[in-house]
């Protein structure tokens, strides 16, 4: 399509045949079910599931990009010209659920995973390419080195799965970095919390992930009133499970209704 990646969107295109069948092969697509890529860029991975079904959806936020897919797919491709950041899911699921994919920008990744935590109930599930960093992030486990604040909240909601690595020349221009593919599907218990508490128990945990959680978190819970069960004062916050945060930040909202009422 005769266009150079621009820095300020995080474009790094998907050039690698075997590695965009490897991904449509992941996501299988069928043709009843409703499809959204975000960011299609110069339409990789959007010409390859459009080989599968007979139509999608795509969101794109450059403006260039998007008339070079309007002429290449007519209304076989329906595109919304949107920063993905902003945009609320839920109602673009309105029709019915739907399953999202793409080549995220690496520079908004994780800010975009927690905002599409507010239509997880509209998701059917999620097949995203991330940086191999953040992936590790979302699927580590308790006592390991990746293990963080965006893991403990994306599996709180979702079970997710590494599928497999991406080397950096597949990719035209080449990041700088290993990437990944990521699958996530939505619980189908999830933590029966708002992500947005959640969230801020974990910033009060990770805050200062060196430290013992009685010089961290402990304390930061006796201020709200919540018992904190589960927790040894000697353990970091890399070594608590999930579980436990969740049944945590329950207790947290139960404090502040109990308050409030």
């Amino acid at each position: 399509m005769g266009h150079v990646a621009r820095k300020r969107f995080g474009q790094h295109f998907l050039v690698d045949g075997g590695i965009i069948e490897s991904i449509v092969e992941a996501i299988d697509p069928r043709a009843d079910e409703r499809l959204v890529e975000i960011g299609p860029g110069l339409a990789a991975l959007t010409d390859a599931l459009l080989r599968r079904i007979p139509s999608m959806t795509a969101i794109e936020i450059d403006r260039d990009l998007i008339a070079g897919l309007r002429r290449r797919y007519g209304d076989r491709l329906t595109l919304i010209e949107a920063d993905a950041l902003s945009l609320d899911f839920n109602a673009l699921a309105a029709a019915g659920p739907i399953r999202l994919v793409g080549n995220l920008p690496y520079n908004i990744s994780s800010p975009l995973l927690v905002h599409l935590l507010s239509a997880r109930e509209s998701v059917i599930d999620q097949h995203f390419m991330l940086q191999k960093e953040v992936v590790q992030r979302i699927v580590s486990a308790p006592d390991s080195a990746s293990y963080g604040r965006l893991g403990v909240l994306l599996q709180a909601y979702y079970d997710v799965e590494l599928l497999f690595e991406v080397p950096p020349e597949a990719f035209d221009p080449p990041p700088r970095v290993d990437s990944a593919i990521v699958r996530m599907l939505p619980r189908r218990a999830p933590a029966a919390v708002a992500p947005s508490l959640l969230s801020e128990l974990l910033a009060a945990a990770f805050g200062q992930r060196r430290k013992m959680m009685r010089n961290t978190l402990l304390p930061w819970l006796a201020t709200h009133g919540v018992e904190p069960t589960g927790i040894s004062p000697t353990d970091r916050p890399e070594s608590v499970p999930v579980e436990t945060y969740v049944t945590l930040a329950r207790r947290l909202a139960a404090a502040r209704s109990a308050r409030s009422g």
